[in-house]
C-alpha cells in the first residue's frame, strides 16, 4: 500500500497525533508563539517526573516549555542531567515574571488548566491565550484540588480538560491537540484507568486518563511501563 493511500485512511485525530510525534522524532520541531509553563509544585525530581518532563520537552520542543517556581537557590546541578541534555528551560521565578517584549504576560491571555474550572478548553481558545499553565503535580487518588493553589495565587482564566485526572504529559498533549491541531476534545480518543498486566498474577491499574495512539494504546512516556512494572509492589503514592 502506498504512503499516499495510507494517509488518506488516517483519521483527523491520528493525523494530529502523527503531526505531534513526527515533528518531535524527525527533528522538525515547529516552534509556536504560545508557550507552555509547568509550575513545578513537587520537591525535587522523581524518576516519574523526569520521564514525564522528558516526553513533554520532546513533544513541544525545548523552546516552547518553561519550568517555573523552582526553589530559590536552585542551580543547574539540582536539575537531572537527562533534562539538561534535552535543553530544559527552568527558572526560580514565577510565571508572572516570564513575559518578554514580544510575548508579555497579560493576565487575561494566560490560561490555567484547572480541573475545577467551570468551562472546558475548546478549539476557539487558540486565539485567546499566549501561555498555558499546568501544575507540575500528580497529587493523590482521589485527587485533591492542588491546582487551587495556583488559581488563588494568580487569578488566571481557568479551563478544564474534561472531568478525569490526567498526568502532566497527558494534559499538555491534550491541550496541544485542541489548541494547535484544532481537534475538539470530544474527538480525542481516551482511555480511563487503564490496567497494565505484566503477567498472569501481576497487574497495575493507573488512576488517570490517557490519550490513545493510532493503535489504540495509551500514550505513556518512554520507560514509564518499565518503571511501573519495577515498582508494581509499591503503593502508587510511593511510586509518584
Amino acid at each position: 500500500m502506498s504512503s499516499k493511500k495510507k494517509l488518506s485512511t488516517t483519521s483527523k485525530l491520528d493525523k494530529a497525533l502523527l503531526s505531534i510525534f513526527f515533528t518531535t522524532y524527525k527533528g522538525q520541531i515547529k516552534y509556536t508563539k504560545m508557550k507552555y509553563v509547568i509550575e513545578h509544585m513537587e520537591a525535587g525530581f522523581t524518576e516519574w517526573v523526569i520521564l514525564e518532563y522528558s516526553t513533554i520537552i520532546k513533544e513541544l520542543g525545548k523552546e516552547n516549555l518553561i519550568l517555573t517556581s523552582l526553589p530559590a537557590g536552585t542551580t543547574e546541578k539540582d536539575i537531572p542531567q537527562q533534562l539538561i541534555d534535552l535543553g530544559l528551560q527552568w527558572t526560580t521565578k514565577e510565571v508572572t515574571e516570564l513575559g518578554t517584549e514580544s510575548l508579555p504576560i497579560v493576565k487575561e491571555r494566560v490560561c490555567l488548566l484547572d480541573p475545577s474550572a467551570e468551562t472546558d478548553l475548546v478549539v476557539e481558545d487558540s486565539d485567546k491565550f499566549d501561555y498555558f499553565v499546568f501544575g507540575g503535580i500528580l497529587g493523590d487518588h482521589p485527587p485533591r484540588d492542588r491546582t487551587g493553589e495556583l488559581r488563588k495565587k494568580y487569578g488566571f482564566v481557568g479551563k478544564r480538560l474534561g472531568n478525569k485526572q490526567m498526568t502532566t504529559d497527558t494534559a499538555i498533549r491534550t491541550t496541544q491537540l485542541i489548541i494547535q491541531s484544532k481537534t475538539p476534545f470530544e474527538e480525542i480518543k481516551f482511555i480511563d484507568y487503564p490496567e497494565f498486566r505484566f503477567n498472569k498474577n501481576e497487574a497495575t491499574e493507573m488512576p488517570f486518563r490517557y490519550v490513545l495512539n493510532k493503535e489504540g494504546r495509551p500514550i505513556l512516556p518512554d520507560g514509564m511501563l518499565d518503571l511501573i512494572k519495577r515498582d508494581s509492589e509499591q503503593s502508587l503514592d510511593d511510586l509518584l
